[in-house]
């Protein structure tokens, strides 16, 4: 009797080492992707500017993900354009980034409705951002 119950305790305790996973539904779910960093001149004419952008978005469903890098040719590329369109008053605060922020979440919100008929993206950050 003691053996079986020795034996018992011993897989009550491995049991209860084991990790315990909550059931994650759609709803808990939030990712980042990182972008490839974003180097371009911008400006317009004149002094030659640099804006280099690490940019992160975040997602909430694995189809949103999915959606993100199947369409990440044509998200960098409307980004990119973006970034060199800026004036030099675009960039110069934090407040202005902020708001070069917006922008680019809503231009990449826009493409992904456009492809996919849902916006898919619900933020975008900087994680760097550096002018020359």
């Amino acid at each position: 009797m003691w053996r079986n119950l020795g034996l018992c305790l011993a897989l009550l305790a491995a049991l209860l080492s084991l990790p315990v996973q909550a059931e994650k539904t759609a709803e808990d779910y939030i990712n980042y992707i990182e972008l490839k960093p974003f180097v371009t001149n911008f400006g317009g004419p004149g002094k030659v500017r640099f804006l280099k952008a690490e940019v992160t978005i975040q997602v909430e469903t694995p189809d949103a993900h999915h959606a993100v890098n199947a369409h990440m040719a044509h998200i960098r590329n409307d980004l990119v354009f973006l970034f060199s369109a800026v004036e030099e008053d675009q960039v110069g605060s934090v407040a202005a980034q902020q708001v070069l922020a917006e922008q680019a979440l809503h231009a990449v919100q826009q493409l992904l409705k456009e492809e996919t008929g849902q916006t898919q993206v619900s933020d975008l950050f900087f994680t760097s951002f550096v002018t020359q």
